[in-house]
């Protein structure tokens, strides 16, 4: 009698424990976070405004023509590489827009002529550091810059009276952004930069007749908003 009830405890002792079974046994995987390494290519679409400031440049002195902002839209293409190590990603991009930034003001010096600009297209080599945290990735960028222009003296309402040719300016680029990897090789971004272009001399040339219209210092800055959607090979 002694003997099954030690039995029987020792067999209720085992049922209280429940076998493990094969769903206890096998780890619940952890999401990977993004891969931000490999290459990558893209559109972009945004807003520009390139701010110009006019002086006037004669027999030897210096007079301002005022300031005006050029705004218009943008859209091009970017093309760029990154490796991660860690949560740190490291990348390298080129990236070329057509514009269609203009803007004008009245002379300050010789009023009633209009002082008009326009930027064509741009460019940006950049370098870029960013730290990821999970699907998003903040990230710096800078290198160099370039403009296309043209700018133009008018008579109002809208007579050419002097212009100048096709002007392209280098420069420098500093930017920031937020990307956003909604897939696998995938990712949407909103990013803002700011050209430093240097200023130059121009000479404009007097339309329809043989001799110089005059010459002003022109400077140029340039900001840009804008969206990009990339697709990511290795991403």
């Amino acid at each position: 009698m002694k003997r099954f009830l030690v039995a029987a405890a020792f067999a209720a002792a085992l049922g209280a424990v429940a076998p493990a079974s094969a769903a206890d046994l096998t780890e619940t995987p952890v999401a990977a976070s993004y891969d931000w390494s490999g290459v990558y290519i893209g559109a972009n679409g945004g807003w520009g405004s390139s701010h110009s400031c006019w002086d006037a440049q004669f027999a030897g002195l210096s007079f301002s023509e005022g300031c005006h902002n050029a705004t218009g839209g943008t859209v091009g293409a970017q093309l760029g590489y990154r490796w991660q190590r860690n949560d740190w990603v490291f990348g390298l991009e080129a990236q070329g827009n057509w514009t269609d930034l203009k803007g004008s003001n009245v002379s300050e010096f010789i009023p009633p002529f209009i002082d008009r600009s326009r930027v064509d297209w741009f460019g940006l080599l950049t370098a870029q550091l960013g730290y990821s945290v999970d699907n998003a990735l903040f990230y710096v960028k800078g290198g160099a810059a370039v403009t296309h222009d043209r700018f133009e003296v008018l008579f109002p309402p809208d007579i050419p009276a002097g212009k100048t040719g096709d002007q392209t300016r280098w420069g420098g680029a500093l930017g920031a952004g937020l990307e956003y990897g909604f897939a696998p090789n995938w990712s949407l971004a909103i990013e803002y930069d700011h050209l430093f272009m240097p200023d130059k001399t121009t000479a404009f040339a007097t339309v329809g007749l043989p001799f110089p219209f005059g010459t002003d210092r022109i400077s140029q800055d340039v900001d840009l908003v804008g969206l990009r959607l990339n697709f990511h090979w290795n991403g």
